[in-house]
C-alpha cells in the first residue's frame, strides 16, 4: 500500500483546484479581447485569481507574481496565498501572459499558473529578464544556449531526420532580436514571431503537435521559471542567461551572488520534482482554444500537468456565471 500523502507535500488532487483559478482568470480577462485596455483586462484578471486562489488547500507564498515589475497592488510577490490549510508551496502566477494580446484580441493570451515545494522556486532577485532557449524532449540532450542558434537549428534538423527548412522556430518580435532571427533565417528555417506570451511560445515549443521546435531570445525572468515547471512535466528542456536591462539591475544581481554568465537549466529554475503547471486560453492560440461566452455561459480550454506523474490533461469545462464565484455576468 502506498503511503499516505504527506501534509507538507502537494498532492495530486491540488490539479484540479488550481485549474479553477487559471479559468475564473481567463473568463475575466476574457471579457475585455479586443477591447484596447490591457491594464482593465489585467486587472479583472488579477481580481479574480486572488479571489478563487483563497480557495485552494495550500499554505502557499507568491514567489512570481505581479509584484514590482508591474506595479501589482495585488498577488504580489511574498503575498500569502490559500486557505491556509495543505502542504506549504511556491507559487508563480501571471493571470495574463500576454496582456496586448487580450487587448487587440490576438492569439495565444493564456491565464497560467505554476505551484511546486516551498522554497523551490528560483529567485531572480530583480532581474526581469533573461536570454532563454526552449526545445522538446527529441532534441533536449542535443541544444545548448551557449552554441549559435544556427547550429542549435543544424543539430534539431539532423536528431529529427528533417532540413533546416522544416524546423521552425518561435521567439518574441522585439528589436533585440533581429540578429538573431536574421541569423536563424539565414539557415532556411522558419520564423514565428510573437508579440508577447511567451510562456505559450516555450511550451508550444516543447509540445510535438504544435508545429513549434526551439524557442529562442530575451523574455521575462519570471515567464522562464513558470515554463520551468511545464518542462518539468513535459520533459524537455529550458536554458536561460540573466539579462540585465541596465548597469543598476546588473549591480543588483552580482550584489544578490548571481553570476551572469551561468546556465541556468530546468533543474535551477525549479529544483522539485513534484509541481504543477495549469493554464487557461483566453485567446484562441497553438497551446489552446480561448473562452467562449454564449448566453450566460462560459466555455474554457485549460492544460494541467503534474511532473510526479508526468500527467498532461486537457480540460473543457462548461461554467454557468452566475453562478461562479467571483464572475459577474458581464463586465464593462
Amino acid at each position: 500500500m502506498p503511503d499516505a500523502p504527506s501534509a507538507n507535500v502537494p498532492d495530486r488532487n491540488l490539479a484540479l483546484e488550481l485549474v479553477r483559478v487559471t479559468e475564473a482568470a481567463a473568463m475575466a480577462g476574457g471579457r475585455w479581447v479586443g477591447r484596447g485596455d490591457k491594464n482593465r483586462a489585467d486587472g479583472a484578471a488579477v481580481e479574480a485569481m486572488r479571489a478563487l486562489i483563497s480557495t485552494v488547500e495550500m499554505r502557499g507564498t507568491v514567489v512570481i507574481g505581479e509584484g514590482e515589475k508591474d506595479n501589482a497592488p495585488m498577488l504580489f510577490n511574498g503575498e500569502q496565498v490559500g486557505n491556509g490549510a495543505g502542504p506549504e508551496v511556491d507559487v508563480a502566477v501571471d493571470p495574463i501572459d500576454g496582456t496586448t494580446l487580450t487587448a487587440k484580441g490576438m492569439p495565444n493570451a493564456i491565464a497560467v499558473m505554476a505551484v511546486s515545494d516551498r522554497g523551490s522556486m528560483y529567485d531572480p532577485s530583480a532581474v526581469f529578464y533573461m536570454d532563454k532557449l526552449v526545445a522538446g524532449p527529441e532534441v533536449a540532450d542535443v541544444v545548448d544556449i551557449r552554441l549559435p542558434a544556427a547550429e542549435n537549428v543544424r543539430r534539431i534538423a539532423k536528431v529529427k531526420k528533417e532540413r533546416p527548412e522544416d524546423v521552425t522556430v518561435v521567439m518574441l518580435d522585439r528589436p533585440r532580436h533581429e540578429a538573431l532571427a536574421r541569423e536563424v533565417r539565414d539557415t532556411g528555417a522558419r520564423i514565428k514571431l510573437i508579440s508577447d506570451g511567451d510562456v505559450a511560445g516555450a511550451i508550444s515549443a516543447a509540445r510535438e503537435t504544435t508545429g513549434i521546435d526551439l524557442l529562442l531570445g530575451i523574455g521575462g525572468t519570471p515567464e522562464g521559471i513558470i515554463t520551468a515547471c511545464a518542462i518539468k512535466c513535459l520533459g524537455g528542456v529550458i536554458q536561460g542567461r540573466l539579462w540585465p536591462q541596465d548597469d543598476d539591475e546588473r549591480q543588483k544581481a552580482i550584489d544578490a551572488g548571481h553570476d551572469l554568465d551561468k546556465v541556468l537549466t530546468t533543474d535551477d529554475l525549479v529544483t522539485s520534482d513534484n509541481c504543477f503547471f495549469v493554464g487557461t486560453g483566453i485567446t484562441d492560440g497553438e497551446l489552446l482554444q480561448g473562452v467562449r461566452y454564449s448566453r450566460g455561459r462560459a466555455t474554457t480550454n485549460s492544460i494541467v500537468m503534474r511532473s510526479k506523474s508526468g500527467t498532461v490533461r486537457v480540460i473543457e469545462s462548461h461554467h454557468v456565471l452566475d453562478r461562479t464565484a467571483g464572475l459577474p455576468r458581464s463586465e464593462g
